[in-house]
């Protein structure tokens, strides 16, 4: 992609409504736009980075079993009357009447219409288990939207529903979620901690919040600090191993970690000093199970092996991709700018031509440009006739991991300097050398 080309509106100045970093680089780098109280547009550098982080989600769902689908937006409301959660839920809540004067809402979550899916197509134990998910956007009318999209009205939500015959295999499928969640965060650059969380308006009697630490974090969190060393499950996770599953939920559970709304002071206390962290923290996944809550009232069963009918057990699992991307940039930064982590940046690499319409550097940059991309590589080529220094800033800025930059005096002599942007080091080499780095 040729930054002449490109939108990207660049702002020079910290926007004034921008309380946190994230919120004020994804301002200044041209990822998003405010288009009301809470809602924004993703523009192109931002849905680049978005369109990643649902890679990696989309990826590790299907590695874990589950089974992608998609569900309306908007929803009847009888559905969640059925389920006792229509006027339960609150204003969060937005409810609109269609020209029948209908009366529907715009989606929050998809218990209700997940659960209707499934009743009206799942009649046996031998279809089971099932998980199914879908990544989508959602509106909950937040009383207070701030942080940009970390906290907006409407957003985005991969949200998967797992349905089986038991307790003891819908914990299963709990564990499932709970290794592919710490995957998929590892995947995306984060070191998220798993802690024990209050159910809220989902309802269920198992839930855990992933948690980034961040001193920007909505909330006060505590935990053991040994788990920021743990070992991630590894892509060999086998996901129908019980056993295996079990094992890593064991580890991950047995040390303290709680949210500020589960904390308990005396048994925090019990932690050694020494290893005691308190902390601001970011949640960037939540998991549920929650047995029969909705498929009794809504008359979710099936047949088991006994011949009688049994109300199956579920559990959800949500994750906001739109919630990620600021919760990376707040981990991942600097004074200049965002440091993507090279899974979701918005290209791999940045082509800086220092001096466009000299043709030794433009001939340069079109045989590195044409190389890389040629290699699969995504690239995006300053071609601008921008003055150095603020094509050096728009770089750091938008936080690209690599960046190529060729300049008249080292074109002349057959290089370019290599800048590797979480570090700073700049290696001078030769223009063959730079590529075949990046094409091997």
């Amino acid at each position: 992609m040729r930054l002449s080309r490109y939108f990207m509106p660049i702002l020079k100045e910290n926007p004034k409504e921008a309380e946190i970093v994230s919120h004020r680089l994804m301002l200044r780098a041209g990822m998003i736009r405010q288009q009301s109280q809470g809602i924004y547009s993703w523009l192109p550098l931002g849905k680049r980075v978005l369109d990643k982080v649902n890679a990696i989600i989309r990826d590790e769902q299907n590695r874990a079993g589950a089974i992608e689908l998609s569900m309306p937006t908007l929803q009847s409301a009888e559905l969640w009357q059925e389920s006792g959660r229509y006027d339960a839920y609150g204003k969060e809540m937005l409810r609109i009447k269609d020209r029948q004067d209908r009366p529907m809402l715009y989606g929050p979550t998809n218990e209700e219409m997940v659960t209707d899916i499934f009743r009206s197509s799942v009649k046996s134990y031998k279809d089971l288990p099932l998980n199914l998910y879908h990544i989508q956007l959602k509106f909950r009318d937040e009383i207070r939207p701030r942080f940009g999209t970390m906290r907006s009205r409407e957003f985005m939500m991969k949200d998967a529903y797992s349905f089986d015959l038991t307790r003891e295999a819908a914990e299963h499928s709990y564990n499932k979620m709970f290794a592919a969640y710490l995957r998929t965060f590892d995947r995306l650059g984060l070191r998220a901690i798993p802690m024990r969380a209050d159910t809220g308006p989902i309802g269920g009697k198992l839930s855990h919040e992933f948690i980034i630490l961040a001193d920007t974090g909505e909330s006060e969190v505590f935990c053991h600090k040994d788990f920021v060393d743990f070992d991630i499950p590894g892509a060999h996770t086998d996901f129908d191993s019980v056993e295996g599953l079990q094992a890593i939920f064991d580890k991950w559970t047995s040390l303290y970690a709680a949210t500020s709304e589960m904390h308990d002071e005396a048994a925090f206390n019990a932690v050694p000093e020494g290893d005691r962290l308190s902390a601001r923290g970011i949640e960037v996944g939540h998991i549920f199970y929650f047995g029969t809550k909705y498929s009794e009232p809504m008359g979710a069963k099936v047949q088991g092996p006994d011949g009688k009918e049994h109300f199956v057990h579920m559990g959800s699992y949500g994750i906001g991709p739109t919630r990620l991307v600021p919760a990376i940039i707040e981990a991942s930064h600097d004074d200049n700018g965002i440091i993507w982590p090279a899974s979701v940046a918005p290209f791999d690499i940045v082509v800086i031509n220092m001096k466009a319409g000299d043709q030794a550097c433009d001939d340069t940059c079109e045989l590195i440009y044409a190389a890389l991309s040629k290699a699969g590589k995504d690239v995006l080529y300053d071609d601008t006739d921008d003055r150095a220094g603020t094509k050096f800033a728009t770089a750091d800025l938008i936080g690209i991991p690599v960046q190529i930059i060729a300049g008249p005096r080292a074109v002349a002599n057959g290089e370019v300097e290599v800048k590797d942007r979480k570090t700073g080091a700049r290696e001078t080499m030769t223009i063959e050398a730079a590529i075949n780095r990046f094409v091997a």
